[in-house]
């Protein structure tokens, strides 16, 4: 049974750090493509990064340069690291994980994720 569970949110003043785990089980994790997601009450899920099996990464517009996503194959782990957080980053983060390569560096859709995490809270205040 595929597991996906994430940590490491919390409330940070704007300007401030976190960092997100995600930890796989029952996953083929060095194989597949994955990613993050976030989610504001009453909006749809949208992808902030993707990271492929090797550890490239891409990632939305509005976060390049200020979150980078790294995968220890050994633990089974992604680590988002989120610098320079602003308000607008507020909403809750779903790791993701599909069971297919993924085809270049394009941003994930929600239709295409066969696990989702149970979420970490962000909250990001002025």
């Amino acid at each position: 049974q595929v597991k996906l569970v994430e940590s490491g949110g919390g409330s940070v003043q704007a300007g401030g750090t976190l960092r997100l785990s995600c930890e796989a089980s029952g996953y083929d994790f060095s194989s597949y493509c994955m990613g993050w997601f976030r989610q504001d009450p009453g909006k749809e899920r949208e992808a902030v990064v993707i990271i492929d099996n090797v550890g490239r990464t891409g990632y939305a517009y509005s976060v390049q340069g200020r979150f980078t996503l790294s995968k220890d194959n050994e633990k089974n782990t992604l680590i988002l690291e989120m610098n320079s957080l602003k308000p607008e980053y507020t909403a809750m983060y779903y790791c993701a994980a599909t069971i297919f390569r993924c085809y270049g560096l394009s941003l994930l859709r929600p239709h295409s994720i066969a696990y989702w995490g149970q979420g970490t809270q962000v909250t990001v205040s002025s």
